[in-house]
Formats: structure tokens, sequence, C-alpha cells
């Protein structure tokens, strides 16, 4: 008896160590933790607003993760070359990196990269940002946007507008705002917001959009006209809304969002969403991100945030762009 005992106890112990072995053994794994450091894609050149927030978030994050965060600057093609590297990285969850809304939408409508939505998967919201109309703090013709507007129309056609790139989300908001007003401009692209703010400051252009973070440094140099939205932003109490001016009625702006290739894991997709959140309610991260707007959103809704800016970007195809 005690023999066929021990023999049962053999057998039920090889069984154990054959299930571990087989199909990876993920329950012997544990739950997911870098194991170096972790790769932190920006599409876009260091010194960008992006890379400024995204500096500022993996500083503190590190410590959530567990690890070093080096930022990988992927500048080129409005952004899609490093959509690109991200989409095509291995899903194993040591690289991650930033998408921007509806820059990122537009390059997939535009067929910048072979990348769909489908391509990546999101793990947190980081920033939202409302986009406002900027104009040179010397430039006495645009005391307020009444007056570029009038001027728009005395002079239709030759106001010019730089952007950040052909249909992203400052030319967006540049051709919402004409359309509005009813007069048309010429949009002269370039490849990142701080290009585009460079034009304008050497008197390239005559206006443009951009975001509160993009001009933090150039509040001497730049004047602010109008936020889009149906409320006067609280760092901005006195500039008011292009909606309250009978312009352009609808929020626009732009969201930074971190993701993952699809195909990572859900336990990856967990451990940064956790160590995402932690870091953003961190009060020393708070202190150091008080000039921009952190808002945290989680996988989900990030996801259905992307899905809702894909279809926004896919509605601009008819009846909104005039060139």
């Amino acid at each position: 008896m005690k023999r066929f005992l021990a023999l049962i106890l053999a057998l039920s112990m090889i069984l154990v160590l054959c299930a571990c072995g087989a199909g990876g053994g993920k329950a012997n794994d544990g739950p997911f933790k870098p194991n170096g450091p972790v790769t932190l894609i920006v599409a876009y050149k260091a010194g960008n607003g992006t890379d400024i927030t995204a500096r500022i978030l993996a500083k503190y994050a590190e410590k959530y993760v567990g690890q070093t965060i080096i930022i990988d600057n992927q500048d080129g093609g409005s952004g899609s070359k490093g959509w690109s590297k991200l989409a095509s990285a291995k899903p194993d969850g040591m690289t991650i990196g930033f998408i921007n809304l509806p820059n990122f939408n537009s390059s997939i409508v535009k067929g910048l990269g072979t990348y769909t939505i489908d391509s990546f998967a999101p793990i947190c919201n980081h920033v939202t940002e409302t986009s406002l109309i900027v104009v040179r703090a010397d430039d006495d013709r645009f005391p307020d946007l009444n007056a570029l507007v009038e001027y728009g129309k005395a002079h239709d056609g030759e106001l010019i507008a730089s952007t950040n790139g052909a249909q992203a989300s400052n030319h967006i908001g540049a051709q919402a705002f004409a359309n509005s007003a009813g007069f048309t401009y010429k949009a002269v692209p370039k490849g990142n917001t701080n290009e585009e703010l460079t034009s304008l400051l050497g008197k390239e252009a005559d206006f443009c959009v951009a975001k509160a973070p993009d001009i933090s440094s150039m509040t001497d140099s730049v004047k602010v006209l109008a936020v889009f939205g149906s409320a006067r932003l609280a760092e901005m109490p006195d500039v008011p809304t292009l909606a309250e001016l009978g312009y352009y009625q609808d929020w626009l702006g732009s969201s930074r969002c971190i993701a993952a290739p699809a195909g990572v894991s859900a336990e990856v997709i967990s451990f940064y969403e956790s160590a995402f959140k932690q870091a953003m309610e961190d009060p020393d991260y708070l202190t150091e991100a008080a000039s921009f707007v952190t808002d945290y959103m989680d996988a989900a809704a990030t996801a259905e945030l992307v899905k809702q800016q894909q279809t926004f970007t896919e509605s601009l195809a008819t009846g909104f762009w005039y060139d």
C-alpha cells in the first residue's frame, strides 16, 4: 500500500511539472514588471510640447515603473515616423509611446503610415489641451479676435497661418476658425508646433493656432485672442471663447495618450495604467506639471477617445477643407 501511494505521489509531481512547462507557464511567471530600461517613443523632436510634458511625466513615473524610462524622439512625417516605430515594436511591454490626437488620426486618414488605430493598445491619457488663436504681441493690427476676422474678410485669402503640419491639429483649428468666421487664408505647414511659432514670431505668418504649454515661454511675445470651447480657461479668464464671440461653437484641442504596440498582454496594460496614474497623482509631479492640464483617463476611456477622434477626423474629409 505504501509503495502504491508513493507511486501515485510521484506521478502527481510529474504531471504538475509538465503542466508548468507547457505553454510558457504564465501562472509561474507572475505579474508583469519591466526587466530593464523602458523606451518611451515621442513622435516629435526634443523641446517640442509633447517632449517637454513627456519628460516631466517620465521623471516621476520611474518611481512607480521601477526602471529608467528613456525618451526616444522620432521626429518626422508629421508624427508618422514615431508611430510607425511604435506600431512595429515588440509587444513585450518594454516599448511604449505617445500618440497625439488628432494628429495621429489625421496621419491615418492621409495614409502617412501603414498603421491603424488597431495597431496600438491604449494605456492612458496624459494631457488634454485646448486650442488657442495666437498672434504676435506687437502686431497692432489685431487687438482682438474681431479685428482679425474683419481683416481676414477685407483681405480674403491674404492672411497667412503657420501650422504644425498639413491637416494636423493646429491646421484643423485654423480651418475651423476661418470657416466659421467666413474668410479664407493661406496655410503654411511646418514640421511641428515649435517651428510653427518660430514662423509666427519671424513675421512669416499673421496668426496661428497653438496650445497653452506651447506658448508658456513666449508670454511676452505672443497674444492669445480666443480659445476654442464653450467655457473660458481658468488660467486665461480674460480671454474670450470663439463660441461667445459667435464663431466656432465646439471644443477643439488635442490629447496626448500613452499606448503600447497591439498584442501586449492585459498585464502589461494594467501595470502601466496603474504606474502612470500614481505618477500623475504624485504631489511633486503636480507641482512641476502645473503649467499644463494633466487629464488622466484609464485604458478603456482612452481607447474610446481614440475612436471618437478617428471618427471626427474622418468627418473632415467632406466640406471642411477649401484648399
